[in-house]
């Protein structure tokens, strides 16, 4: 294997505690987390050869994460499987005429993205980062801004965000 291997399986043990907290956020659950943190780990070995130098690292095992989650989750939908996360399960009491079947039906990824790409990019770059699991330390050196700004831009971010897709199941 190699110096190279050492060093990519060095940077990935290096993301671990990173990609913990990806993963409790996009599961909200501790066991789910590690069953994706395990998942993600063994997908960006077996992907090794497919990592190119100069790619972000940490950006590209973070994306791992998320398909491999939009994918599970997709699979459990196909199954028959509920998976309401939602406070006082709002979702299992919808009528059957919501909207709310799928995932696709609720929110669909490519909509969110298309939300957060509306963002200028004093806004956009911070929460983007966020949400690949940089620390805000991490935001604030690369856009060489202030701590608290950082932090404020993306509560605002992800205020802005909430209040464009809270009336989503009311769009035509």
């Amino acid at each position: 294997m190699g110096a190279r291997h050492d060093a990519f399986i060095t940077k990935l043990l290096n993301l671990q505690s990173n990609l913990f907290s990806f993963a409790c956020t996009l599961t909200g659950n501790r066991d789910d987390a590690n069953d994706l943190l395990q998942d993600t780990t063994l997908k960006a070995i077996d992907s090794e050869d497919k990592y190119v130098d100069n790619v972000n690292f940490k950006g590209w095992v973070f994306t791992i994460m998320r398909n491999l989650f939009i994918n599970n989750y997709r699979r459990m939908v196909r199954s028959g499987t509920v998976l309401d996360t939602t406070d006082d399960l709002i979702h299992l009491n919808l009528p059957q005429d919501s909207g709310f079947e799928t995932p696709e039906g609720a929110l669909s990824v490519a909509d969110i993205n298309r939300a957060i790409e509306s963002f200028s990019d004093e806004y956009r770059i911070p929460f983007s980062m966020h949400l690949a699991g940089y620390r805000y330390a991490e935001i604030a050196t690369h856009v060489n801004l202030p701590l608290g700004t950082v932090k404020s831009r993306i509560f605002y971010a992800r205020r802005r965000l909430q209040g464009m897709l809270g009336d989503y199941r009311y769009r035509s």
